[in-house]
């Protein structure tokens, strides 16, 4: 009878494992796509024959698009399909990674981005929300696990660039590669993610029907009640803050090595992989730290580390020396979206999807930041728009409260 009864156990057991692995492989290819994309502006630029204000356009606009968008998808993923806003996202993005691919100039590029930042919020985010909510008393380790598949991604992408570049292929072979990789998750996804698993509670009415519209209008009456809680507002405003210090950095990276510091598309790529591999042993590390030390003290120190590391790697010469610095900040940043993020839905309680609502909203305003830091390089210089990027650690020094609320770790 044991037996019996440890086999529907153990097979329960796997599932749950398949499911989590499911949500974290979309994570890691989200990320994948990211990093190599990072990589391959250099590469991207000469190609298509863009300009600094361009590129930033191309980085913010999607963004902004996004912002619009995605916080319907965020109150839809708490009251609706849930899975088919999920699934329906990776087919988007699996899309727009074929139109990026055969992009010729900068309107294909930019209508590319702009398909595909809505759809990783569909696929990307709202699989981050389900797996919020499979254990709400450990968000901040759950983070940790799902920013380390995505550091995976981030580092294993210009790894891949550097790979194709070095067989004679071309950035766009990689890109339909990463279309053909999103097409065959979705497929396993559709398997493995099932409604009983991703579906949110819903309330009918007489009909058997949702009730979507009432629903969709009280989940963003909700979201604006949210965003006037000042717990609410300072963990998104340190969000975007710290993202100065991360994917900003990251978006400007090989540009900044290849036209300030001089070095080659090849070195540049070697700096990026550098930074996203120091990131992802700080991803490593995380995952047992966070059982340990309080989040917010780490974030806190580490940000106050990162401000005086940052201006030494901006001020010394030499590539390997930037290159050593660089390290150290890929290492300290690393951890800093685990923590605010987990912050962010711990004071949000079951409302996961509604996390990403009001983290779009916050993004209509920040997603204008890379255009501007563009707009900066092509009037002034991009070591001036580089020199910006630190007010982000200097944000948390400031802002992180030096007590945490009771309760939480």
């Amino acid at each position: 009878m044991s037996n019996s009864s440890s086999e529907p156990r153990s097979r329960i057991s796997r599932r749950a494992g398949v499911f989590v692995l499911t949500l974290l492989a979309i994570e890691f290819l989200d990320e994948f796509v990211f990093g190599a994309g990072e990589a391959a502006w250099p590469l991207i630029r000469d190609d298509l024959g863009l300009s600094y204000a361009q590129i930033g356009v191309a980085l913010a606009v999607p963004g902004l698009v996004s912002s619009v968008i995605e916080p319907f998808l965020g109150i839809l993923g708490d009251v609706w399909r849930r899975r088919v806003l999920i699934l329906g996202g990776g087919v988007v993005f699996a899309l727009a990674l074929l139109l990026m691919a055969l992009s010729q100039d900068f309107v294909a590029l930019l209508l590319s981005f702009t398909l595909m930042y809505p759809a990783s919020g569909g696929f990307v985010s709202l699989s981050q929300a389900t797996l919020m909510d499979t254990n709400p008393s450990r968000h901040e380790q759950n983070m940790a696990r799902w920013t380390l598949a995505g550091s995976v991604g981030v580092v294993a992408g210009p790894l891949a660039l550097a790979a194709v570049a070095g067989a004679g292929l071309g950035w766009r072979s990689l890109y339909l590669a990463f279309a053909g990789l999103a097409l065959a998750l979705v497929l396993v996804a559709s398997r493995v993610l099932t409604p009983a698993r991703v579906q949110p509670a819903i309330s009918k009415d007489e009909e058997g029907r949702s009730p979507i519209g009432p629903a969709l209008k009280q989940g963003l009456a909700g979201a604006l009640r949210a965003l006037r809680r000042g717990e609410v507002v300072r963990w998104l405003a340190l969000l975007e803050l710290a993202d100065l210090m991360m994917d900003v950095l990251l978006g400007f990276l090989a540009l900044y090595f290849v036209d300030v510091v001089g070095v080659t598309p090849a070195q540049a790529g070697l700096a990026v992989a550098v930074w996203t591999g120091l990131g992802l042993l700080g991803g490593v590390i995380m995952v047992p730290l966070l059982e340990r030390v309080r989040g917010l003290r780490l974030v806190r120190w580490s940000a106050l580390l990162v401000s005086v590391l940052f201006p030494a790697f901006l001020l010394v010469e030499g590539f390997p020396a930037k290159l050593g610095l660089l390290a150290l900040l890929g290492l300290f940043s690393s951890g800093w979206y685990v923590v605010l993020q987990a912050q962010l839905y711990t004071a949000m309680p079951g409302q996961s999807g509604t996390v990403m609502t009001v983290g779009n909203i916050a993004g209509l305003v920040a997603g204008m930041i890379p255009l501007g830091l563009g707009l900066v390089a092509e009037r002034f210089d991009l070591t001036v728009t580089m020199w910006l990027l630190l007010l982000g650690p200097l944000a948390l020094v400031v802002g992180i409260p030096r007590r945490e609320a009771r309760g939480r770790v």
